[in-house]
């Protein structure tokens, strides 16, 4: 029995013929299988898994620009010692009389001479007597604390910052490619018409 009828002595065109036509059943058979099960997938899908996936990124996103903010109480006491120096100009005040006695000496006039003797006075109490201070004051005490320090820290620049960039870039891809699957059964239908046309329109020509 002749066979050349078959191969007609051109076996690469044997086998592209018979790999065109393998390729296209077996497309026909997964876009059947596709178009099965694409009424139970779909509202998985779109109620399930886009929302999961889309919250969960969204939430890495905001967790990773998110800041603390805090304020916390501080209370506590705090030594301190150092020395102070003073050095001011003051009034005091005279709380009761003070006696003075000076010695004193009194030039009489027209070369009458001289009498040496003293002078008694007393300085009443109230009188205000200016004073210049100058002196070092030493300070050696404990003192209380008590104050609210506001706090603003940026999560990324924390611990927890490395792990939410990691889930971020995770999930951020992911997210798309959920959010690229279609929505309903038309949508898969067009998509796969569409990319079988696209194939058919970039395959190249075979030449004899």
């Amino acid at each position: 029995m002749n066979r050349n009828w078959i191969w007609g002595n051109k076996p690469w065109q044997a086998f592209k013929a018979f790999a065109i036509l393998f390729s296209f059943f077996m497309n026909f058979i997964l876009l059947l299988v596709i178009l099965s099960i694409a009424p139970l997938t779909l509202p998985i899908v779109n109620d399930i898994v886009k929302p999961i996936v889309g919250g969960l990124n969204e939430s890495f996103d905001e967790m990773s620009s998110a800041t603390i903010t805090q304020e916390i109480p501080v209370r506590d006491t705090m030594p301190i010692s150092f020395t102070l120096p003073l050095s001011a100009t003051t009034e005091v005040l005279v709380t009761d009389g003070v006696p003075l006695n000076i010695p004193a000496t009194f030039t009489l006039p027209g070369g009458g001479g001289q009498i040496v003797g003293s002078v008694t006075l007393e300085l009443p109490a109230g009188l205000a007597l200016p004073v210049q201070l100058e002196m070092e004051v030493p300070v050696d005490q404990e003192i209380d604390v008590a104050l609210d320090v506001a706090v603003d820290i940026p999560l990324a620049k924390t611990e927890l910052g490395t792990p939410f960039i990691r889930l971020q870039d995770l999930f951020g891809p992911l997210d798309a490619q959920v959010d690229s699957l279609p929505d309903n059964s038309d949508e898969l239908i067009d998509r796969v018409l569409n990319d079988d046309d696209e194939e058919g329109e970039a395959a190249p020509e075979s030449t004899e």
